[in-house]
């Protein structure tokens, strides 16, 4: 009987220090795969010609043209597919934002660009875009001195896709 207790004693402890191994795995791990991406990345910038509430507000009309334009016509599949066809469509793009200012009343103009430029840190929904130097589409209204409304078209955070970071751990135990 104490030699049964023996070995039933050992192997929950075994048990125990596997469980507990993965579990600290997971959560070190777990913790950067969700909450961060570092890979490539495309952004969406629009900025504002000022921070006037209806510069802000033309802003906002601009960034619906703009992401209905992206969302029908600009396959997300890869970081080259994406940036190569915002990069072949720059024209249009600007056109829309053009379009989009005069409308309702603006006509300061409207430029589109893609750059390679430093950002800080942000937050989308539950994912965090760390601080660095990233590829972005900047679509600038008339100064582009304003506040901006940023997003991600690569990969696809704003375009109604579902982007969900996974623990490699918690999918193995899950």
């Amino acid at each position: 009987m104490g030699k049964l207790l023996n070995i039933i004693y050992k192997s929950a402890c075994v048990l125990l220090s596997v469980a507990i191994f993965f579990c600290v795995s997971s959560i070190f791990l777990g913790c950067k795969d969700n909450n961060t991406y570092d890979g490539e990345l495309l952004r969406l910038h629009i900025r504002a010609n000022s921070n006037s509430k209806a510069d802000q507000a033309v802003k906002l009309k601009v960034r619906d043209a703009i992401n209905v334009y992206i969302t029908n016509n600009i396959k997300k599949s890869t970081f080259d597919e994406a940036y190569s066809e915002i990069g072949a469509r720059l024209d249009i793009i600007s056109d829309i934002a053009d379009r989009t200012l005069k409308a309702h009343g603006f006509y300061y103009g409207a430029r589109a660009k893609l750059t390679y430029e430093y950002f800080p840190s942000r937050m989308y929904h539950d994912v965090t875009v760390p601080e660095g130097m990233y590829d972005a589409l900047i679509v600038e209204l008339g100064s582009g001195k304003g506040d901006n409304w940023w997003c991600v078209i690569y990969p696809p955070l704003c375009y109604g896709e579902d982007f969900k970071y996974k623990s490699f751990f918690k999918e193995l135990f899950g």
